[in-house]
């Protein structure tokens, strides 16, 4: 127990005197405001990689274009918002009135590239007046067969 003791009291001892001497110091005295030191040149010698630069740059860009978009984005639904039905008519007249004009250019295309075509077939004709069809349909699923008769 002796010992225990003894180490004990020699660890509260240097705690101890580790708390009485200071551990940090504070100069309060003013600086010279001119010294006479010489000011030495000191050349700025940070070099920044070329994709550096880049990657700044198209961040900011990115960042500044999405900030636009988002603000658009805003505003327009915010316009919207505010417009009655007779507005939105109103916005949407000018595409209404483009998909009626390209609909009408396409109609004119098409009608312009559909040349007629007169078939004249030589030949003889053969004309059949009976045609028979029968059907048979059996059971739950039932398959249509039909057959034609005195057809050629």
């Amino acid at each position: 127990m002796d010992t225990t003791d003894t180490r004990a009291q020699q660890l509260i001892d240097a705690v101890n005197d580790a708390m009485r001497t200071p551990t940090s110091y504070r100069d309060d005295t003013p600086l010279p405001v001119v010294g006479d030191t010489p000011p030495v040149p000191q050349p700025d010698s940070r070099r920044v990689p070329t994709w550096a630069t880049g990657i700044a740059v198209a961040s900011i860009g990115i960042g500044a274009g999405a900030t636009g978009i988002g603000c658009a984005v805003w505003l327009a639904a915010k316009g919207l918002a505010a417009i009655t039905l007779t507005g939105v008519l109103a916005a949407l007249s000018p595409f209404v009135g483009t998909a009626v004009l390209v609909l009408a250019i396409g109609a004119a295309m098409a009608r312009a590239g559909r040349a007629s075509t007169t078939n004249v077939y030589k030949g003889s004709v053969s004309v059949t007046t009976k045609t028979e069809i029968s059907s048979t349909a059996r059971g739950l699923f039932a398959r249509n067969r039909n057959t034609l008769k005195g057809a050629r």
